[in-house]
């Protein structure tokens, strides 16, 4: 047969040699040969299945064992295998991968490990995601915003005295290193006893999630003393005479609003979700970051000396 374009134009047959690329990479490992930077880059990309996965898996411990003395550049593999993980649900597998200690240094920004607990946390896996904060940390991998707001947000569903002491102390240590804390940071941290104090923080308090935090540690304050009548008040209080359509009214997290709801609910003002669902829901956008506040050098819990507290002891 003859054609009007020749083969470097057409490159049917390259198309369908990277068909067949998993296949061939798997023999590659078998021969014990030499893994190359853009042999594995093609590799990852061209994964579409858990059994493509193993073969990748495979591969990126054989090039970190032949490469772990050498820069990588300015590509990261630790990201986009970790994608992988995340589209292929193979959460397992993203653990494992990440906290082996063999693999110390493949995974060496942030935005890996920041997939990888996000993806352990919508699993309901939240000590495997503790497990994950921890090797970051033993690795001086540094934390950014999202990595505390996954931090406190995995504090929050472990639910314990203890978890909500190093969520606590977590943000503290890192006001004191003068950096940004998310809004939605200082909403997960919130157990009671600290509350008022890490909402008083929060710049700007017009959000949703802001208002039912503030209303709930008013209500369950009133309510552990003891006044009912006067935390019912407060619920009831939100209600608004009738206004034009274009004025914002408040939501309240349905579980917080139950004794006034019927009266609610006919203002227009109820929500179905939970206050748990506000918390953990998934960011529209970027906001601008807070002014950042003076340093300090002391807990305003323990009034003791600040330092790294997170799953150091």
């Amino acid at each position: 047969k003859r054609h009007l374009l020749s083969e470097d134009v057409i490159r049917l047959q390259d198309f369908q040699q990277r068909k067949n690329y998993i296949e061939l990479f798997s023999q590659k490992l078998q021969r014990n040969e030499l893994i190359l930077r853009d042999e594995l880059k093609l590799l990852l990309h061209l994964c579409q299945s858990a059994d493509d996965m193993q073969i990748a898996r495979d591969a990126i411990y054989r090039y970190h064992a032949e490469n772990c003395n050498l820069l990588y550049g300015d590509f990261k593999f630790g990201p986009l295998f970790m994608r992988l993980c995340y589209e292929l649900g193979l959460e397992n597998m993203a653990f494992a991968t990440i906290t082996d200690k063999s693999m110390k240094g493949f995974f060496h920004d942030t935005t890996s490990f920041n997939i990888a607990i996000d993806m352990l946390f919508i699993k309901g896996s939240y000590e495997d995601a503790l497990e994950v904060l921890r090797t970051m940390r033993n690795q001086g991998i540094p934390f950014n915003k999202d990595t505390l707001t996954l931090a406190v947000g995995t504090f929050y569903k472990l639910n314990t005295a203890e978890s909500y002491r190093i969520g606590t102390a977590l943000i503290e240590e890192q006001q004191a290193r003068g950096q940004f804390i998310p809004r939605h940071a200082y909403c997960f941290a919130s157990d009671l006893e600290n509350a008022q104090s890490l909402f008083s923080q929060i710049m700007s308090t017009d959000s949703r999630i802001c208002q039912n935090f503030k209303v709930k540690v008013q209500v369950l304050m009133l309510t552990m003393s003891g006044a009912l009548a006067e935390a019912i008040s407060i619920l009831s209080a939100a209600m608004l005479p009738k206004s034009p359509s274009f004025v914002k009214k408040p939501e309240f997290s349905q579980e917080k609003a139950e004794q006034v709801v019927t009266q609610l609910e006919r203002a227009g003002q109820v929500t179905q979700q939970t206050l748990d669902d506000m918390l953990c829901h998934t960011p529209t956008g970027k906001r601008k970051p807070a002014p950042i506040r003076q340093e300090r050098r002391t807990s305003q819990r323990t009034l003791k000396p600040l330092q790294s507290t997170l799953l150091s002891e």
